[in-house]
């Protein structure tokens, strides 16, 4: 599902025009982005945790050499689904 599908899919159902579909769309997105640039997490019920994770350095190896290299410190984002979404995903 793309953006754009998410703007038709609120046009459809809510009857909201399509800009005004799209600007709901938008700022979602960018609360979304904004939270989690803070460090902040998301718990959205029944759906699930966005979380901001932090990763140390750490020393790799290139699989085609065996090369040592180090792998940067990173932050990384996870998700975590609800049980209730891990239900319905897992319904026969």
């Amino acid at each position: 599902m793309t953006k754009a599908d998410l703007v038709n899919t609120i046009y459809e159902r809510v009857g909201y025009s399509k800009k005004e579909s799209a600007q709901i769309v938008e700022t979602l997105f960018d609360i979304v982005k904004s939270t989690l640039e803070r460090g902040e997490r998301i718990k959205i019920s029944g759906f699930g945790n966005f979380v901001v994770r932090s990763k140390r350095s750490r020393v790799g190896r290139n699989p085609q050499t065996g090369e040592a290299i180090e792998i940067t410190a990173r932050k990384v984002l996870t998700f975590k689904p609800s049980q209730i979404l891990r239900t319905a995903l897992n319904k026969k």
